[in-house]
């Protein structure tokens, strides 16, 4: 029988950290590790092999936000849009009207619910689609900001078992992505759900918006979708790590992904300081705490996982996860990063973006070099997609998909199982870099038309380099050592890569340089970037 009351939500929680089966899906040692439950411990957990090697992940934003599909100015992230409604009645009430014939509290976010059906969605289709472009992790939404789970969930009613499409999105495209040999992560956002709905969005305490407020009297079942709490007291926090841990058991994740929490810089609370409310102090022991439990099952079962410290002022200490922010574009190597990166300008499906020449829409040579720009920083690159609510992907974006793809499978041996070299990038020949043992990758992102000298190998002799040729191109490549550096001749032929050519210099050394690193995240942090219409990022000291 499923449990829909919050009441049970602590010892549901209790037992689901008991339970534990699993094949064994990783290395001894994940299985030797065991993490005692501080900040410390969890630093020294390692970055899985999977992770990265595989550099290339698809994330996924889908719910009933999906059928909505609409923002005003059309741009903007619109998943949000459930709390967008009631925070400007003014623009989207008339909206509402027209579209469905009323608006909140006649009919409002919950009404929505029953359109997202995923009726053409044959998830064994999407990880064919995923593998084929070249991903090796796949990260779906299994709750976001509004409350709505995607999984066979026992603590909510508000789940796409029990409505909307009435089957397991989350466990049928685990099954079917790791069939394909993906890494697999159902994403979890609900630690802003309690300002989503409410008056105050960041605060520690607040009350749901008066509309919101009269669809829950009206509608009681409604409260477990839009609360059931609007503040982070104790029975938030229990219900936020039971969710989690149902996912934990139910599906075995291989990352905690979770999104950035920012109260705990808001409302009188400054983490970096150590000064947090109780009741934000118990939220961010019950999160360290189940990031723990999480390492530490999986460890028991010998599956390497990881996780994300995500934001622009980080969650956890350094060490603990990948840094990660949306569309982040470092002008430094910085410690293990992730980008999640937009093909437009919203994460969850947007219609707009569906129409020819949408100019907020990346163009394939954009997406390309942010994918290079951001491996050899030391990140990983997460590109979104944003389904409909019938479950197919708009087209523009598997065309996007398969082209990023098709380059991959041209220069992958650039990208898969690389490190970062000593320089990132080289502005003036519009270069990028990775390395691979003894291999040096110099990637051109402007069509090689002239010979180009590698500055940064001044000093080198020719017996350090062993050949280089282009990847892709059947064509010998000559090249010479000079006083100022490798000095490359591309050939005629460039091949059949496009927006990116990729040339391999064979050399008699390891070339990965761990000391290139900046290693401080709040200085890592302050040195973001910007895309240039070439697509390439450029420095920006101090930004944030």
């Amino acid at each position: 029988m499923k449990i829909k009351n919050v009441g049970a939500v602590v010892v549901l929680g209790l037992v689901l950290v008991a339970a534990s089966s699993c094949k064994s899906t990783g290395t001894k040692r994940a299985e030797a590790r065991h993490y005692d439950g501080s900040w410390e411990s969890l630093q020294t957990m390692p970055i899985p092999d999977w992770f990265e090697e595989g550099k290339i992940g698809i994330f996924i934003h889908w719910g009933p936000y999906s059928v909505v599909g609409y923002r005003k100015a059309a741009r903007g992230y619109s998943e949000h849009v459930p709390k967008i409604i009631y925070e400007d009645p003014k623009h989207y009430y008339p909206y509402m009207e027209k579209r469905w014939g009323a608006h909140p509290p006649d009919f409002g976010y919950k009404d929505i619910i029953p359109e997202f059906k995923a009726e053409n969605w044959n998830p064994e289709d999407w990880a064919e689609l995923f593998a084929e472009v070249g991903a090796k992790y796949v990260v779906l939404t299994a709750e976001h900001h509004d409350g709505w789970a995607n999984w066979d969930s026992d603590l909510t009613p508000w789940n796409a078992v029990d409505k909307g499409p009435k089957r397991d999105l989350v466990g049928d495209l685990g099954e079917a992505v790791r069939a394909k040999g993906l890494r697999y992560a159902p994403s979890y956002h609900r630690e802003r759900h309690t300002g989503f709905f409410a008056k105050a969005k960041f605060a520690v305490h607040s009350e749901p918006r008066p509309d919101i407020a009269e669809e829950i009297r009206r509608v009681p079942e409604a409260l477990m979708l839009y609360g059931p709490e609007f503040s982070y007291n104790k029975a938030f926090v229990d219900d936020y790590v039971a969710r989690w841990k149902e996912i934990q058991t139910k599906y075995q994740p291989d990352m905690l992904w979770t999104d950035d929490v920012p109260i705990l810089t808001r409302d009188g609370n400054n983490l970096a300081a150590g000064e947090l409310r109780p009741e934000i102090q118990y939220f961010y022991d019950q999160l360290r705490l189940m990031i723990t439990d999480y390492m530490n099952d999986a460890a028991a079962r010998g599956q390497d996982v990881y996780l994300n410290n995500k934001g622009a002022n980080c969650n956890w200490p350094d060490g603990v996860g990948c840094l990660e922010k949306d569309n982040l574009k470092l002008a430094v190597i910085g410690p293990k990063w992730e980008s999640c990166t937009t093909f437009g300008s919203s994460y969850g499906y947007l219609a707009a973006e569906e129409e020819p020449g949408h100019k907020k829409n990346k163009t394939v040579k954009e997406v390309v070099h942010s994918l290079i720009e951001t491996i050899s920083r030391n990140g990983n690159f997460l590109i979104n997609i944003g389904p409909r609510a019938d479950g197919t992907i708009p087209e523009w974006q598997v065309s996007r998909l398969r082209a990023m793809g098709g380059w991959l499978k041209i220069n992958g041996d650039a990208i898969y199982g690389t490190r970062y070299w000593k320089e990132f990038e080289q502005q003036n020949e519009n270069l990028a870099f990775t390395t691979k043992r003894k291999a040096l990758y110099a990637i051109k992102l402007e069509k090689p038309a002239a010979p180009f000298m590698i500055d940064a190998t001044a000093g080198w002799t020719k017996d350090q380099v062993k050949s280089v040729k282009l990847l892709g191109s059947p064509a010998d490549v000559a090249w010479e050592m000079t006083a100022n550096g490798l000095r490359i001749t591309p050939p005629a032929d460039l091949g059949s890569s496009m927006y990116a050519w990729s040339f391999e210099i064979a050399t008699d050394e390891q070339q990965h340089d761990p000391n290139a690193i900046v290693k401080d995240a709040n200085e890592v942090l302050k040195n973001t970037g910007h895309v240039n219409l070439d697509g390439h990022a450029r420095k920006t000291p101090g930004k944030k």
